[in-house]
């Protein structure tokens, strides 16, 4: 199978220079009816050779060879079998074994789909050369690998571990809105509508949760709020936003900037960090700019540009409790160089809402992974202490086991209230609704 795969690579590789000379280079269309016409040619004469010494084969296992050598050169291979299972968001090959993680289903342990460590590296670099990332492959000189698939699956591969560890994260909620999101049970009808004007009015918002609680869908869903006659940059070292393949009458013009590594393990020529793209996302002319998940230096560029200029920008943030997302953020200012009064200023002048989203899973008593808003957090200053300030707009409800952002009466600041009424929100609303919008969570492990 190798050896026909590399058969009918170099076969369309031929076709893409023919074209180029032409004039005519291959579109992405183009490319794989190039990629099924040239495997169906190059099987037809695998099956002739093998039917020489070997029992022909049936039409059925002709098409499974064609399937599989197309998926080889121009999916994910072997792989690929699973991520066009509906719901698959997460696949991890550890040596022998493969675990796939599914919405709403508990996790599977299944055979790798590789015989050998030399197979499955050999398929992390095809898929890497093939995603333009062919100058720096897997090897024990290079111990980790990060790359997209063509469907926009990330990929990170490594040797580091004691056998080739393979992680694949699929976006199957790429294309997400608020209304999608409400449907769902992340936010109820109350939380579009006040996020939907935040956004709209220019507020700066930090999400912050724990680990796959949704904060990257969160705010996905939220730049497509954002007004389309504006320019909104995007910063990420791994593409999972993609905003930019949204349609541009519908949204925001967005520029997609990406981190780049340096040279080498060592060599840091080249490198180009998030810090360094948030002042660049601006000479572009950004109105806003989304940082994808803030964990170092671009802790101040980006809370600098919230004040300079990128009104209503967004970022995530990794907190594991509500109470501590504020903590979360110093640590990324401290290392920057910031002492803590600085940093307090800089929060409390940035930030205008901070917003966190939680998760119940229950998959493992049968029933599925409840993602939802718990708080939204206004900035209020500086407190008595020096710190920042925070007045809970939402939160859940202290007389039931509820987890999900109810209002709270809390009373916002004047001046954002009325921008919020501006782009449509009813201030009257968070008093008239007190237990919020939300739909019954499904599921069979007794939340309510």
């Amino acid at each position: 199978m190798t050896k026909l795969r590399q058969q009918v690579a170099d076969d369309v590789d031929q076709v893409k220079r023919d074209r180029r000379q032409a004039g005519a280079p291959l579109s992405e269309r183009d490319l794989g009816e190039a990629v099924r016409a040239q495997v169906r040619s190059r099987v037809a004469q695998w099956a002739q050779a093998w039917s020489l010494t070997h029992p022909p084969l049936s039409g059925e296992e002709l098409e499974r060879v064609r399937t599989e050598v197309f998926n080889l050169i121009f999916l994910a291979g072997a792989l690929q079998r699973v991520l066009d299972r509906p719901g698959v968001e997460d696949v991890l090959v550890d040596g022998g074994w493969m675990y796939v993680d599914s919405q709403g289903r508990p996790r599977e342990r299944v055979r790798s789909p590789f015989s050998s460590k030399a197979q499955a590296v050999e398929w992390v670099n095809q898929m890497a050369a093939m995603s333009g990332h062919g100058e720096r492959l897997l090897s024990y000189a290079t111990g980790t690998v990060e790359f997209d698939l063509p469907d926009g699956s990330r990929v990170a591969a490594t040797l580091l571990t004691d056998e080739v560890t393979i992680a694949i994260r699929r976006h199957v909620l790429e294309k997400a809105t608020l209304a999608d999101l409400e449907r769902w049970g992340t936010v109820d009808m109350l939380l579009v509508s006040f996020l939907s004007a935040a956004v709209k009015a220019g507020l700066s918002i930090v999400i912050a949760g724990d680990m796959a609680t949704g904060k990257t869908t969160l705010m996905r869903a939220l730049g497509r709020e954002v007004p389309a006659h504006e320019r909104l940059a995007t910063l990420e070292s791994e593409p999972e936003l993609r905003l930019n393949y949204d349609d541009p009458d519908r949204h925001a013009h967005v520029l997609a900037f990406r981190t780049r590594e340096g040279n080498g393990e060592r060599d840091a020529t080249g490198q180009v960090t998030l810090a360094d793209l948030v002042p660049v996302s601006l000479r572009y002319k950004a109105t806003r700019v989304m940082v994808g998940e803030v964990r170092g230096n671009e802790a101040v560029a980006m809370l600098e540009a919230m004040i300079a200029g990128g009104s209503g920008s967004m970022c995530t943030l990794h907190a594991k409790a509500p109470e501590a997302v504020v903590d979360r953020l110093m640590v990324p200012l401290a290392r920057a160089g910031l002492n803590d009064q600085a940093s307090y200023r800089l929060i409390s002048a940035a930030v205008d809402l901070i917003v966190y989203v939680d998760a119940i899973d229950e998959t493992d008593r049968g029933g599925q992974v409840h993602r939802f808003v718990t708080h939204v957090w206004e900035t209020a200053g500086r407190g008595e202490g020096g710190g920042v300030a925070l007045s809970q707009i939402f939160a859940p409800r202290e007389d039931t086991a509820e987890e999900r952002a109810v209002p709270t009466r809390t009373p916002m600041t004047e001046r954002r209230l009325r921008k919020l009424e501006r782009k449509g929100f009813q201030r009257r609303w968070l008093f008239e609704i007190p237990h919020g919008q939300w739909r019954p969570m499904p599921g069979t492990g007794g939340a309510t």
